[in-house]
C-alpha cells in the first residue's frame, strides 16, 4: 500500500512539474523564439547577401508543435482576410515593421476561422513552422490557428 502511495505521489509530482514547465514555456514563447542567430548567404535571385536565420535548439524543438502565443494583430496590406494576418509580440507602434523590434518578434498567421481585429493583446494557438529558406515569408508562421478564450 505504501509503495502504491509513493508511486502515485511520484507520478503526481512529475506530472505537475511537466505541466508547469510546459505552461512556462508557452508563457515565454516569444523569448524562446528570440533564440535565433543569422548568417549571411548570397541569394542568386536577388544578387546580394541576405540574413538567413539559424534557429537555436529550443526553437527547433517547437517546429511542427502546437503553441499558444499572446500578442497583437498587425494590420498589413496584402493579407486577404481576418484569417491571414501578421501577429506580433509587440503592439503596432513597437513592432518589427515599425522599427521597434527584430524579425523574430512577428509571425504569419493562417487561422481556421476569421479573427476579428483588435488593438488589444489576444491569445491564439496553432502549429508553429520555421522558415529559413523563403526570403519572401517571415521566419515564423502559425497554421490552423484558433483564438484562445
Amino acid at each position: 500500500m505504501l509503495k502504491m502511495k509513493i508511486k502515485y505521489l511520484a507520478f503526481t509530482v512529475l506530472f505537475c512539474v511537466g505541466f508547469c514547465l510546459t505552461a512556462q514555456a508557452q508563457e515565454n514563447i516569444w523569448k524562446t523564439l528570440g533564440k535565433v542567430t543569422y548568417k549571411k548567404e548570397y541569394d542568386e535571385m536577388l544578387g546580394f547577401k541576405v540574413d538567413v536565420p539559424i534557429f537555436g535548439n529550443e526553437v527547433q524543438k517547437l517546429d511542427g508543435k502546437e503553441v499558444t502565443v499572446k500578442g497583437y494583430i498587425i494590420p498589413v496590406d496584402g493579407y486577404k482576410s481576418h484569417k491571414e494576418f501578421v501577429f506580433s509580440a509587440y503592439p503596432y507602434s513597437m513592432c518589427f515593421f515599425c522599427g521597434g523590434a527584430g524579425p523574430e518578434t512577428v509571425m504569419e498567421v493562417k487561422a481556421k476561422s476569421p479573427v476579428p481585429f483588435t488593438a488589444d493583446v489576444i491569445t491564439i494557438k496553432g502549429t508553429l513552422h520555421l522558415n529559413s529558406k523563403d526570403i519572401n515569408k517571415l521566419m515564423y508562421s502559425l497554421s490552423n490557428v484558433e483564438m484562445v478564450k
